[in-house]
C-alpha cells in the first residue's frame, strides 16, 4: 500500500463516525464515503473498492458486523480499522474473521474535541506492518497524534482510566441515593462532581457499562481500588495522600497529558 486515498466509514451517522467523516473529507485527494444501518449485503458490497474501512461502531456490534462482512465479501483487500475503546476483544474477533490487514485504534477524545492540546490515538498492530504505517501516517496527516501500544497494554490502562472511573463514580452516587436528608448539606464541590458525572451516568451509562464488561482487566482494577479503600477504612489516610500526590509531582514530569 502506497497511500490511503479511498476510505469508507461504517457508522457515519454516529457521533464519532460523523466526526471522522468531516475530518477526512476535508483532506486533499481523499475520497470518503459512509455507510450506516441497515448494513445489508448490498450496502456492504460498497466496501469492496475501499483501501481502508474505519469501523465507528459500538464494541457490542463488532462480532455481528464481522459475521455479515464475511458473508458479503469474498476477497476483500482493504485494511480494516476499528475505533473501539477496548482492544483485546475487537482485535481477536477482527483477526479471526477477516483475512486481510487489521489495525486497532482508540481515539482518546470524544466527537466534539475543543480546547484539547493534543488529540492522541492509541494504535495496535494486528496484521500487516505496511498497512499499519499507512494508517498511522493518515492519522498524522489529519492532525492527530497516533502512538503504538499492545492490546493488553491499552486495556490495562483503560481499565483504570475509563472503566474504574465509571464504576466508582456510579457506586459513589448510588451509595446514598434516595437519602433526602443529605440535600440541605450539598456543597459547591459536590455539585461540580455531580455535574461532571451527569452525562456519563445518564446519557452514556449503557455505553460505559458495555465497555466495562468488554474490558478483560476491569475487575482487576476494581480489586486494586478496593484494596486502597481498605487502607482508608484502616485509617491510613497519610499513605493514600502520599501515593495520590504522584499525579501532581512525578506523574506530571513523566506523563504527557497529565494536567
Amino acid at each position: 500500500m502506497t497511500g490511503i486515498t479511498k476510505l469508507v466509514i461504517v457508522g457515519d451517522r454516529g457521533a464519532m463516525g460523523s466526526y471522522f467523516k468531516g475530518i477526512f473529507s476535508s483532506m486533499e485527494d481523499m475520497c470518503v464515503e459512509g455507510i450506516d444501518r441497515p448494513l445489508t449485503p448490498g450496502v456492504l458490497q460498497s466496501l469492496s473498492h475501499a483501501q481502508m474501512v474505519l469501523l465507528c461502531i459500538p464494541v457490542s456490534a463488532i462480532s455481528s458486523f464481522m459475521t455479515r462482512l464475511k458473508r458479503s465479501l469474498q476477497s476483500p483487500k482493504f485494511v480494516l480499522v476499528d475505533i473501539c475503546s477496548v482492544k483485546v476483544m475487537p482485535m481477536k474477533v477482527m483477526l479471526e474473521e477477516y483475512p486481510g490487514p487489521v489495525v486497532g485504534t482508540h481515539p482518546l477524545f470524544g466527537p466534539s474535541p475543543s480546547g484539547e492540546k493534543s488529540l492522541r490515538i492509541a494504535m495496535v498492530r494486528g496484521r500487516g506492518d505496511g498497512e499499519f504505517e499507512e494508517v498511522k501516517r493518515l492519522f498524522s496527516q489529519a492532525g492527530f497524534e497516533p502512538f503504538e501500544c499492545s492490546a493488553t497494554e491499552h486495556d490495562r490502562a483503560l481499565a483504570f482510566i475509563q472503566a474504574l472511573n465509571f464504576v466508582t463514580t456510579l457506586s459513589y452516587f448510588a451509595a446514598f441515593s434516595g437519602d433526602s436528608s443529605l440535600l440541605k448539606f450539598i456543597t459547591p464541590s459536590f455539585c461540580r462532581r455531580l455535574s461532571a458525572a451527569k452525562k456519563m451516568l445518564t446519557q452514556d451509562c449503557f455505553l460505559f457499562e458495555q465497555l466495562f464488561e468488554a474490558n478483560p482487566y476491569s475487575h482487576e482494577a476494581v480489586k486494586r481500588f478496593r484494596s486502597f479503600l481498605n487502607l482508608a477504612s484502616a485509617g491510613d489516610i497519610d499513605l493514600l495522600v502520599e501515593k495520590a500526590w504522584w499525579w501532581w509531582q512525578k506523574g506530571k514530569e513523566e506523563g504527557e497529558g497529565v494536567p
